[in-house]
């Protein structure tokens, strides 16, 4: 599957934004899908993830900020930022695997399809 992530952008800290990931090549309604987020230099971070079964999962600095969804018939992820920092800069990847278990739900190196980075920007 191929994933295009859009939305990315430069905002003042406190707005909100939305990035939007739309797959092509196969339905991902089976997938489990993730947000992920990078620096140069650091390792990719896990934000959150949301399985076939709708439920989801938050990394620790984005709970009750960030809200992951998914619109199968659009083949379309979304995270939906709200109250954004400066702390959430970064290259925001989306990812999609159809096998992954939950325990690795968190591990970058468990998904086999990846977007190619939307950049998002928070001034204080």
């Amino acid at each position: 599957v191929q994933l295009q992530a859009s939305g990315g952008g430069l905002v003042q800290a406190g707005v909100s934004l939305r990035l939007s990931c739309a797959a092509s090549g196969r339905s991902f309604s089976r997938a489990t899908l993730a947000w992920f987020r990078q620096n140069q230099g650091q390792e990719r971070e896990f934000v959150a993830a949301i399985r076939s079964t709708g439920h989801t999962f938050y990394g620790d600095s984005v709970k009750g900020r960030f809200t992951i969804s998914r619109d199968n018939p659009k083949n379309t992820v979304y995270l939906q930022m709200d109250n954004l920092k400066p702390d959430d800069t970064a290259l925001y990847y989306c990812a999609a695997d159809f096998s992954i278990i939950l325990s690795s739900i968190r591990r970058p190196d468990q998904y086999d399809s990846w977007g190619q980075g939307t950049l998002v920007t928070v001034s204080s």
